[in-house]
């Protein structure tokens, strides 16, 4: 029996698409169409399918989508020249390079070639930079999805306990800034860390981002604390394959006073913040205000 509440990502990710498209269709009148454009090298399945995923999602927000579509053995030269050429096409607002990349390719040499301002999935180390020194920054998708469905639940984070668990650059460490931002006192936690679960239980909030499925058990969770789950773990379960978060939900949701499931949790806030990141990356480049409620 849960008692935790349950955090509807899909619901609230609904919402922001809404409000991405209010502001889309506001910029329209002022002949201002934001453009995503979204580069995906070789036919990874997981990734074709994301970027499928967010190019149905951008047209639907009234932006322009743009998909550049490329062999798994194009070569970085050719990478480079596609994002320069990118970098300098007024009509794109966000670029982004669909990961993992092929073996043969430089994902750090690729991602630091994007237009600092376009890079609307926040892995710039111009934007790592700028996050964690509290400027002005693009901040990576699903931290700013995480960030927005704790401040819709508590209002205020400002010195609550947090735990991230995990410490990619990704999610883990960009999330800990935010919180930091946010006035939380913030641990990250890791494989390595001794005795995690006293760690987790200390806390107000658990950010679980750490790629092992159902690691954080319900007795690692304080009472009443706020969990976000960040984890997409594909297991097999009674002969089918099911999909679990980091966080063992059963156990967890009868501890927690509020929990994010999987799927249906931080899972939709991520393309949903793509699109709030290429309008405020498009705002920005015409010198206009910035949607609130959509940004760190």
């Amino acid at each position: 029996m849960s008692t935790a509440t349950i955090i509807d990502g899909k619901a609230f990710a609904a919402k922001v698409r809404e409000q991405v498209a209010a502001h889309v269709a506001k910029l329209k009148e002022q002949g201002i169409t934001p453009g995503l454009a979204v580069v995906l090298v070789g036919e990874d399945p997981a990734s074709k399918v994301y970027v499928r995923n967010k190019g149905e999602q951008t047209k639907a927000s009234g932006m322009a989508s743009f998909e550049h579509k490329l062999p798994a053995e194009t070569s970085e030269e050719d990478l480079l020249a596609l994002i320069a050429k990118l970098n300098s096409d007024p009509s794109v607002h966000g670029i982004l390079v669909q990961l993992p990349l092929p073996k043969h390719l430089n994902s750090d040499l690729v991602i630091n070639s994007i237009d600092p301002a376009k890079d609307v999935d926040g892995f710039h180390i111009s934007n790592v930079g700028l996050l964690g020194t509290g400027q002005k920054a693009m901040v990576p998708c699903t931290p700013l999805g995480c960030l927005m469905l704790l401040r819709d639940h508590l209002g205020s984070l400002s010195g609550l306990n947090a735990v991230v668990v995990g410490r990619s650059n990704i999610v883990g460490k960009p999330m800990a800034q935010l919180l930091l931002a946010d006035s939380c006192t913030v641990t990250i936690a890791h494989s390595r860390t001794k005795d995690l679960p006293e760690v987790c239980r200390r806390a107000d909030i658990v950010v679980a981002a750490v790629g092992r499925p159902e690691m954080v058990e319900g007795d690692w969770i304080k009472p009443g604390a706020t969990v976000i789950d960040v984890g997409i773990n594909r297991i097999e379960r009674d002969g089918k394959t099911k999909l679990v978060g980091d966080v063992h939900f059963e156990s967890a949701s009868k501890v927690a006073g509020a929990i994010t499931p999987v799927p249906g949790g931080v899972g939709p806030m991520t393309i949903a913040c793509l699109l709030a990141n290429t309008l405020t990356a498009c705002c920005r480049a015409n010198g206009l205000a910035e949607p609130e409620g959509l940004t760190a």
